[in-house]
């Protein structure tokens, strides 16, 4: 990372970024998710872009993101430069932004098929509370990230209004309850099944795990969507389940860090090479 980016300067850029005005424009997108998702998914990536982009530069750097799904997020990170690889089970998924598989990964977030130290940064947007194994997923992207490279990853909170995706807020009332009242409902099960492909993981346990990593510094931790002002709730054990609605966590991989410039990946017998 370099100066500009670790240093007063860097800080000062985030704060700027951070505005209410994002947030509502943001939240406002949110709540056409499902009408309009090329408007929703078209301007997280762009935030997300933005927002990685304020603690390492993008340009020449390989990007591993970690259930990349549709290609909203591809478009995004190559039109800031970075040389970018999505991985997803199931990488049909890449089409729905009009994307080709090509540069896509089909593979496990708990058992990357990249070789270790591969990549510069590895982002996962809203994955993690979808992995039964939320740690292992976690040390598998530290793996992969080359030392000084970064890692940024955010996820819902279980406790977060909405923590039960679209059968919140009477998960509150137990996963398994808002899951039957769903059904019961709509006459379908909820594609966030909880149990199956949705998960209690809690701040507070991927804080612990990313204290206790000798491999990972931890740069920043805050609430994703809010503006600067409100990264406070952050500091509060509790609250941060309920009040950061998302969490953002951004790590440095530890180590001496390689001599020379980032070189584009290649796809080699389904793992990605340096």
């Amino acid at each position: 990372m370099s100066a500009a980016h670790d240093g007063a300067g860097g800080r000062a850029a985030r704060r700027r970024f951070a505005t209410l005005d994002r947030s509502v424009a943001l939240f406002r997108a949110f709540l056409v998710e499902q009408t309009d998702p090329d408007r929703f998914y078209g301007l997280l990536a762009e935030d997300s872009v933005r927002q990685v982009s304020g603690y390492v530069p993008l340009a020449g750097r390989t990007v591993l993101d970690v259930g990349g799904g549709p290609g909203y997020f591809a478009a995004a990170f190559r039109a800031a430069g970075a040389h970018y690889v999505g991985l997803d089970p199931d990488v049909g998924d890449f089409s729905a932004a009009g994307d080709s598989v090509a540069g896509m990964l089909r593979g496990s977030g708990t058992a990357l098929p990249v070789r270790s130290g591969g990549v510069d940064v590895t982002f996962s947007s809203n994955v993690l509370e979808h992995v039964s194994e939320p740690t292992r997923m976690l040390d598998e992207m530290v793996r992969v990230t080359r030392p000084g490279g970064v890692l940024f990853v955010s996820f819902t909170p279980w406790l977060s209004p909405w923590g039960g995706h679209e059968t919140a807020p009477w998960h509150y009332l137990g996963g398994d309850r808002a899951r039957r009242r769903y059904e019961r409902r709509n006459g379908r099960a909820p594609k966030n099944r909880f149990g199956e492909t949705l998960f209690p993981t809690s701040i507070a346990q991927t804080l612990r795990w990313a204290r206790g990593n000798a491999e990972v510094e931890l740069l920043d931790a805050l609430p994703r969507y809010h503006p600067w002002w409100g990264r406070w709730v952050i500091r509060v054990p509790g609250v941060r389940e309920v009040a950061a609605w998302n969490f953002l966590l951004v790590l440095r991989r530890t180590g001496a860090e390689p001599g020379g410039a980032a070189e584009k990946t290649e796809l080699t017998g389904g793992r990605v090479a340096m």
